[in-house]
């Protein structure tokens, strides 16, 4: 079944969700932890000797591996009692069929509906060809987008919903640097619009720029050789 993405600014019983929380995950003490620390956009720039298209595949393919990794790592704190519906800030995302009727679904479940989709989609020969001289085709582009923009539905549920979890874990620095190397990959191809994204900015322009270089350790002084350490000449 092809499933359609949808998102609301209210909850299913029409009521307003509730006033923002406190962002645990923009206090400095967590987003200066980073498990690289150059510049991301170096890994992300098209090589020239390789397609565009092969490009999009190989990053799009890894990107979906990471984040459903990390998810399974907080995967048994979201279940259908902490999470009924799939939060991201004020934002709840419903799923719709293709005949645009809403779905209700829990956070696993609509994580569930995005990673099978998304494993679907990358091991399809005839959308993800990995055999030399296989064409791409021509909704490709259209697919990748629509991949990534469930993907980064996950990761800010992640942040927004099971940072805690993922501190408890000592996994945060895995987190944030999945994703600034996602943004930063989706800004550089224009794959997902800044109007969907837009509800984590304030994360984004703190772990998209490159984390500052650690200050030199000062070098301690020379010491004066000990005693003990210099030759004696001892007169008779």
């Amino acid at each position: 079944m092809e499933w359609l993405m949808g998102k609301s600014k209210t909850k299913p019983n029409g009521k307003k969700p509730p006033a923002e929380e406190k962002k645990q995950y923009l206090e400095p003490e967590f987003t200066k932890i980073r498990v690289v620390d150059f510049d991301l956009k170096e890994l992300v720039v098209l090589p020239r000797e390789i397609d565009l298209n092969e490009w999009l595949a190989s990053n799009t393919t890894t990107f979906f591996n990471l984040i459903n990794l990390q998810y399974s790592t907080i995967s048994e704190f979201c279940t259908g009692d902490t999470c009924q519906a799939m939060t991201a800030c004020n934002t709840i995302y419903y799923w719709y069929d293709e005949r645009g009727k809403k779905t209700k679904c829990t956070a696993p479940q609509y994580v569930d509906f995005v990673m099978s989709l998304c494993q679907k989609l990358v091991t399809d020969e005839e959308i993800f060809p990995t055999k030399y001289g296989k064409e791409f085709p021509n909704s490709f582009e259209s697919l990748v987008k629509k991949i990534c923009r469930y993907l980064f539905h996950v990761l800010a549920h992640l942040y927004w919903a099971h940072f805690k979890e993922t501190v408890a874990l000592d996994l945060q620095g895995h987190l944030n640097t999945l994703y600034a190397h996602f943004i930063v990959f989706v800004r550089e191809f224009n794959l997902v619009d800044p109007k969907e994204t837009c509800i984590m900015d304030d994360l984004s322009e703190i772990l998209c720029t490159p984390a500052p270089p650690p200050a030199p350790t000062p070098s301690a002084p020379a010491s004066a050789p000990s005693p003990s350490s210099q030759n004696h000449v001892t007169e008779r």
